[in-house]
Order: C-alpha cells, then sequence, then structure tokens
C-alpha cells in the first residue's frame, strides 16, 4: 500500500538519495524560520488555523483528483483526528506562541530534540528497550538544550513564557508520537496527514476566533512567502519526502537525518532573519545533534521501532 504519491526518480545512473535528504533537511530545517515570519504579520492561532484547514483540503482533493481509495475506517479517521490535535493544534499552536517571544533558532533547537524523548517515553510506557547510547543520547539531549536556555536567558535575548511555551510544544509532539504508538492506525499515511490537518484546523478554529483578530494581521509579501511555504512546503512537500526517506532508506536511517536540523535551523535564522547566534550557542547545538543521532542510529530492532514513530510528527 502506497503511504503517498509517488515520487518519480529517474534510474538512469544518477543517485538522486543525497539531493532528497538535502532538499528534506533544508525544508524541515526552514519551517521554524517561516514560522517566525509569519507570526511576526499575523497573529499565530489564525496563521495555524489557515494553513492546516488549506493543507487538509489540498491533500484529500489531490488524494481524490488522482483517483485514490479512501483506505481509512471510521476508527482510523478518529486516531488521525485525535493525532492532528496533539500533532498539529497543541503542538504547532504552543509552538508558534511561543515564536512571538523567542528566537527561531532556539525554538526549532528545542523542538528538534524530540527524537531523544520520545525514545524515553517510548521505554518508559511502552517498554520499548532502552539501551546505553539512548540513554546517553538523552543526557547529551537535555544538557545541551539546557545549556543554551540558560545561556539565553541570562543575557535576556529570548523570554521565559516563550521558552516555557516551546516546551509544552515539544511536550506535545512527543506525546501524539507515543500516542500513534499505542493507537497504531492503518491505511493510508498520506490521506491520514490530511485528516491531521483538517482535525488540527478545526480544533484551533474556535480558539483563533475568540483569541485573535484578523485586524492585526499585517498583509505583506513576506507573510504571503512564508505562508506558501508552511503550507506546500511544510506540511505537503516535507512529509512527501519524509515518506519517501523512510521507504528507501527505512525508519531508524530516516529519523537519524533530524541530528542536523538544529544546527541548520540557527543556521537559517541568523542567515535570514539576522538572529545572533554566540559560540556558546554553537556549543550547546553539538551535545543536542549527537543525543539525536545516538537516539535514532541504526542498531537493533527495538531502536528501529521507537525511532519509526518519529515519522508521525508532522512537518512544521
Amino acid at each position: 500500500m502506497s503511504l503517498a504519491p509517488s515520487i518519480t526518480v529517474p534510474r538512469a545512473g544518477f543517485n538522486w538519495l543525497p539531493l532528497t535528504i538535502t532538499l528534506f533537511c533544508l525544508l524541515w530545517s526552514f519551517a521554524f524560520v517561516a514560522g517566525k515570519i509569519g507570526v511576526t504579520d499575523c497573529p499565530p492561532l489564525i496563521l495555524l488555523t489557515t494553513r492546516f484547514l488549506l493543507a487538509g483540503v489540498l491533500i484529500l482533493g489531490i488524494s481524490a483528483l488522482r483517483g485514490e481509495g479512501w483506505q481509512l475506517s471510521w476508527r482510523d479517521v478518529a486516531v488521525f483526528a485525535v493525532l492532528g490535535v496533539a500533532n498539529n493544534a497543541l503542538y504547532l499552536g504552543l509552538g508558534y506562541t511561543g515564536l512571538k517571544t523567542v528566537s527561531a533558532g532556539l525554538g526549532g533547537l528545542i523542538v528538534s530534540a524530540n527524537p531523544v524523548f520520545t525514545a524515553v517515553a517510548a521505554a518508559v510506557f511502552l517498554g520499548e528497550a532502552l539501551t546505553w547510547r539512548k540513554v546517553t543520547g538523552l543526557l547529551l539531549g537535555i544538557s545541551g538544550v539546557g545549556f543554551i536556555v540558560w545561556h539565553r536567558m541570562s543575557v535576556g535575548s529570548d523570554s521565559v513564557d516563550g521558552i516555557v511555551y516551546t516546551l509544552a510544544s515539544l511536550a506535545s509532539i512527543v506525546v501524539g508520537t507515543i500516542l500513534f504508538k499505542v493507537l497504531a492506525p492503518k491505511g493510508s499515511l498520506w490521506v491520514g496527514n490530511g485528516v491531521q490537518n483538517l482535525s488540527g484546523g478545526l480544533a484551533l478554529l474556535p480558539f483563533a476566533l475568540t483569541f485573535s483578530s484578523v485586524s492585526d494581521i499585517v498583509p505583506s509579501a513576506r507573510l504571503l512567502g512564508a505562508f506558501a511555504f508552511l503550507v506546500l512546503g511544510g506540511s505537503i512537500l516535507a512529509y512527501l519526502l519524509w515518506f519517501h526517506l523512510l521507504k528507501v532508506c527505512g525508519a531508524t536511517a530516516a529519523s537519524a537525518y533530524h541530528f542536523l536540523m538544529p544546527p541548520l535551523g540557527m543556521l537559517f535564522a541568523f542567515l535570514v532573519l539576522g538572529e545572533h547566534v554566540e559560540f556558546r550557542d554553537l556549543l550547546g547545538i553539538i551535545p543536542v545533534a549527537l543525543g539525536i543521532y545516538l537516539v535514532t542510529r541504526p542498531g537493533k530492532a527495538a531502536g528501529a521501532a521507537v525511532a519509526g514513530s518519529s515519522s508521525q510528527r508532522s512537518a512544521l
């Protein structure tokens, strides 16, 4: 069963895998920068509600135009809807609220540690094997994130409230990943992604209408560009590439690419937004990236199962 619309790759000699990996990493890493740009000119809840609803309609519309069957039972629809609340509404709703007062680089760094905490949560709640690599990865991830957060708070470059929202965002995506493992929906994950986006948008809609005002939107070319990227590049293309990497590389090997996200995220924040990056930040990135790699590197089958659970993350 195909998880998503297929990607046609020419087979004449050229190895397209490195290009696919590169594009995926660039799209995934740039998402927090695009989000930071978006929340500067638009209330976060309005931005996300519109993004999720549009992405969901496009994904399901593309599936219908391609003549693909629904492939989901009503139970699976309900499961994907629950996952949409956790992985979309709560995860990005909290994360984008945090982005109002937190730098894109720090926000991306904290959330990128998701595979580390997911592996440990799976060991505690699902009985997955907790190897020395995962324990080491957890300690490295916590120390790296803690070091950078402490430094940013000490110099006053990021607000405490924003950091709390971002940490709550991280907790939401970890919970969502564990729920995916427990509930184990069947059928097309591509269609499931459409359902997740729609349910996330519908869940955020009443909060957006209550706590946000359309009059606060500042129309601009950068807002339009950021929104287009988040819908097409984040919710659709990055997710499609992720499914392709899962198919070609396997879940564990594909998950290992997330160790590139923290440094790439801070690099994009520096290049595009001019966010200040100090040497201490770079020192903190190293243990986080290494921790993610240790948790997601190829190993025993039990480790592969944990890493595979991160495939249900919705793209930023």
